[in-house]
């Protein structure tokens, strides 16, 4: 807008200047070589009547230089009127056909109020659309704002720093604000909510974290970090480990393990629910939870859709994951701790770092600047960095780079390096996430989606914006409490969240992927899958 603007300015000066030479070079010439001599009044209305292309047939003949000059006026003004069209009538038309964005809105409530259109924006307005919450954006520059009207975006064209805007955007009537913009416009922002809205909840996101204490004394509910979430987001993926307790009395058997399979593209499951794919019946592998969009649910419910790239936490035989293998296209990963290397050391990585380092789960951390909390200083993309932060013996390789390009070509290098290492990568545009994944990645999350996707739930949910597990228990617990009661009466996982992988018999036999009509005898013993709060739940609910 402001760049058409110069050039509208820029081409009427051009015609003033033009006019006021071609006035003066006809008086000139008129005087000089046709010793004809004109007032300044004629000789403009002569170069009027060129511009018009009315004619001049009084003035000719003229001599050689003379008709040159005329000539040359001509084309000068051809130009000038052939330019006109693309620089001014053309954008004027444009403008009296296009739609105006509105500058207010009438009859809403209970919206949220988004101040700022970006990347996260898109991902919020989809979630919020899912859970049938209405939302309004308020967008100060014209063309985002009318494109999002045009999409059919609940838009109002205005500074949201100013209280006006804001109340012609029903503020007073809203169930939450979002402020996206700059760290430092949004404590503008967030006064001019308190300004009209006391006691309305306000929430910020901030790209430096070092503003959320700021966003805070401004009078904001909450501070987001993307970055910050998007590090624990990749972190609690490899802290959701698997632990046995078995207390040595038990093998479940040598061909049974526990193992992480993705959806991928071209899998029969992509897609469908998990109750339609009736996984557990048609392979015999019990499923213990899910990866999905930087969330670890256990055990996922029946209804949640197994989209693309979805990451099933599973236990069976190999027999049993071969055949799921078959229907997802994946690759089957034994589920194991080892040593995780962390490449980059900024919001996201460091944050990676510490929540390993939490949890006492090995980590080395790469970056290109030497740091004290930075074990090998180099390029991640270099092979001999790699070699040297000792990738061989690897189990998990987190990149957490800023810029997607780089993070693409190092998924090239170690996958090269290393086919066997599992890789979790963030990127900051969703559009690259395919290619991420194309290129070799195991796991991959978006900063604007999983920002977008939790927003939704704090905001309008009021979940935990993450939540972290104590990971995965394995544990053999006796049937004693429960015996004469089969796997269908007692609803295990319904009740407490635990999944049954197998049943140990009294004779020492051990039935893996048991159906829920076995009846349990006083002296089985039941082998459980689930979080420490699920086991503990188990425990109150049956012993």
């Amino acid at each position: 807008m402001v760049a058409r603007r110069w050039l509208v300015r820029a081409y009427v000066f051009a015609v003033v200047v033009s006019v006021i030479a071609f006035t003066l070079a006809y008086d000139a010439g008129m005087t000089l070589l046709e010793n004809r001599p004109r007032s300044l009044l004629e000789s403009f209305e002569f170069v009027m009547q060129t511009l018009t292309t009315t004619g001049y047939g009084q003035d000719a003949p003229w001599g050689t230089a003379m008709t040159v000059l005329v000539v040359g006026i001509q084309i000068a003004s051809l130009v000038l009127i052939f330019a006109a069209f693309p620089i001014v009538i053309v954008p004027l038309v444009e403008d009296a056909l296009a739609t105006s964005p509105p500058t207010e809105l009438e009859d809403v409530r209970d919206h949220v109020l988004i101040c700022y259109h970006s990347a996260r924006t898109e991902t919020l307005l989809d979630e919020l659309g899912a859970r049938e919450v209405p939302a309004v954006v308020v967008e100060p520059d014209r063309e985002i704002a009318t494109d999002l009207h045009d999409l059919g975006v609940a838009v109002v064209h205005g500074d949201p720093e100013s209280p006006a805007v804001l109340r012609r955007a029903s503020v007073e009537a809203a169930r939450a604000v979002i402020a996206d913009g700059d760290d430092d416009v949004d404590l503008s922002v967030v006064m001019a909510v308190r300004e009209v809205a006391s006691d309305l909840p306000v929430y910020t996101v901030v790209d430096d974290p070092a503003f959320a204490t700021y966003h805070d004394y401004a009078g904001a509910n909450e501070a987001f970090s993307p970055r910050t979430l998007l590090g624990h987001g990749l972190a609690n993926k490899l802290r959701t480990a698997v632990s046995t307790d078995l207390d040595g009395g038990i093998e479940i058997g040598e061909d049974f393990q526990i193992a992480e399979l993705p959806i991928q593209p071209d899998g029969e499951l992509r897609d469908v629910t998990i109750a339609e794919s009736s996984v557990e019946k048609r392979t015999g592998v019990k499923i213990i939870g899910a990866w999905s969009n930087g969330e670890f649910r256990t055990p996922p419910f029946p209804g949640l859709t197994l989209a693309e790239h979805t990451v099933l936490l599973v236990a069976g035989s190999d027999a049993g994951l071969d055949r799921l293998r078959g229907l997802t296209r994946g690759v089957v990963r034994s589920y194991r701790r080892g040593e995780v290397l962390v490449a980059g050391h900024g919001v996201v990585g460091s944050t990676v770092a510490k929540a390993l380092t939490e949890a006492d789960i090995p980590r080395t951390v790469i970056d290109r600047i030497e740091h004290p909390s930075v074990d090998v200083a180099g390029d991640a993309t270099d092979p001999e960095t790699l070699r040297r932060a000792n990738i061989e013996n690897a189990r998990t390789v987190v990149l957490a780079l800023d810029d997607d390009t780089t993070t693409l070509l190092a998924t090239f290098v170690i996958r090269d390096l290393a086919p066997a290492v599992e890789i979790i990568a963030r990127v900051e545009e969703p559009e690259n996430v395919r290619k991420l994944y194309r290129a070799g990645a195991d796991y991959v999350l978006s900063l604007a989606s999983v920002t977008g996707r939790l927003l939704a739930s704090r905001i309008i949910a009021d979940e935990e914006v993450v939540s972290f597990e104590g990971g995965i228990e394995v544990v053999r617990v006796p049937a004693e409490p429960v015996s004469g009661r089969t796997l269908s009466d007692l609803s295990i996982r319904e009740r407490t969240g635990c999944t049954v992988v197998a049943i140990e018999r009294r004779d020492g036999r051990v039935k893996t992927n048991p159906g829920d009509w076995i009846e349990l005898g006083t002296y089985d013993h039941l082998v459980l899958a689930g979080t420490d709060r699920d086991v503990a739940r188990f425990g109150d609910a049956f012993q």
